[in-house]
């Protein structure tokens, strides 16, 4: 055979092959695995979190999967200090560029609106949200409170020890919400962030912590943790055996948000990558089973009402805190 009938041989069965391949999905899949382009390489993830905290998790499980999808590679970045008023301030005064973004969470509507610091919730740029979370009360495992009447009771007693994040965020005023709901006179003890707080409970030096599963599940795991109720409206579905506060006889019920924002001004072809690219990460069928054992629901909201959502959480917020006297 010569060398012209041996290229046309060859090049009829690549063909013919590519056809094989595409009919089969083979090549439209490793097509649709490519990462999307990006501006900018590096993207610094940041939180006002301490490492294990649940923002941390959270950004640090997320950036395992976005390089799939963005091509970019993903860094975390904690900014500690003044319950999230210095990250925000960080993110704020980054460049526009989808090179910085920020893990959005109700503690940086809380912090703006009872600390008013130079850079609020304001001054960023809602991307998009990712997750709703569930805030739970948990123990030590080893410890004397078997429910959470155990600890009410106690709390009547002898006042108690209960914590929280820090002073600005959801979890500060679910356990606020449920000293008053139960009528006692418990200390919120404050933390820069979950990590602390665990250990404080782990120690005993509190009765219970309020928390989410995702920054408490190596702990629960480890038998060291006893979760004793959760704050939403229903009973988890992957966690069926814990009660929510509301059976107890406590009417609170409150679900976290986590997305991110970046600062004022992200261009729309940073936007709408983001869109694209969380849609795809939340259907990866690796990360799927990463966050639904974590009890984290999917709450997709993209570029276009993030901000419309962000601001009525604030609104809601502002008015629960002028009621309570915490502002005025």
């Amino acid at each position: 055979m010569n060398f012209k009938a041996d290229l046309t041989r060859r090049t009829g069965l690549a063909l013919l092959l590519a056809g094989a391949l595409a009919g089969s999905g083979l090549l439209a899949g490793r097509a649709a695995a490519e990462p999307a382009p990006y501006p900018v390489k590096v993207v610094t993830l940041v939180t006002h979190s301490s490492p294990g905290g649940g923002s941390d998790v959270f950004l640090r499980e997320l950036s395992k999967y976005l390089g799939k999808y963005i091509d970019a590679t993903f860094v975390v970045e904690n900014v500690q200090g003044g319950s999230g008023a210095k990250a925000v301030a960080r993110v704020a005064g980054a460049p526009a560029d989808g090179s910085v973004f920020y893990a959005t969470t109700p503690t940086y509507i809380y912090t703006s609106l009872l600390s008013k610091p130079p850079k609020t919730y304001k001054d960023l740029e809602p991307l998009a949200n990712i997750f709703a979370d569930s805030e739970v009360v948990f123990t030590r495992a080893d410890g004397p409170y078997k429910t959470l009447q155990d600890v009410v009771d106690k709390a009547k007693k002898e006042r108690g020890k209960w914590g929280a994040a820090n002073p600005a965020s959801l979890e500060r005023q679910a356990a606020e919400q449920l000293k008053r709901a139960a009528g006692v006179n418990a200390a919120i003890v404050t933390h820069e962030g979950g990590g602390d707080m665990m250990l404080n409970v782990l120690n005993g030096t509190l009765d219970i912590g309020v928390g989410e599963f995702q920054e408490l599940r190596s702990q629960i795991e480890a038998g060291k943790i006893r979760v004793l109720a959760t704050f939403n409206p229903e009973r988890l579905p992957e966690k069926p055996d814990v009660p929510t506060v509301k059976e107890a006889g406590y009417d609170v019920q409150l679900v976290k948000f986590r997305g991110l924002a970046g600062p004022k001004g992200l261009p729309d072809a940073v936007t709408k990558t983001w869109d694209a690219a969380i849609q795809k990460v939340l259907q990866d069928p690796d990360y799927r089973k990463e966050y639904t054992e974590e009890v984290l629901v999917a709450k997709f909201i993209d570029h276009k009402d993030y901000p419309a959502f962000v601001n009525s959480f604030a609104t809601t917020t502002e008015a629960f805190l002028k009621e309570t006297g915490a502002i005025k």
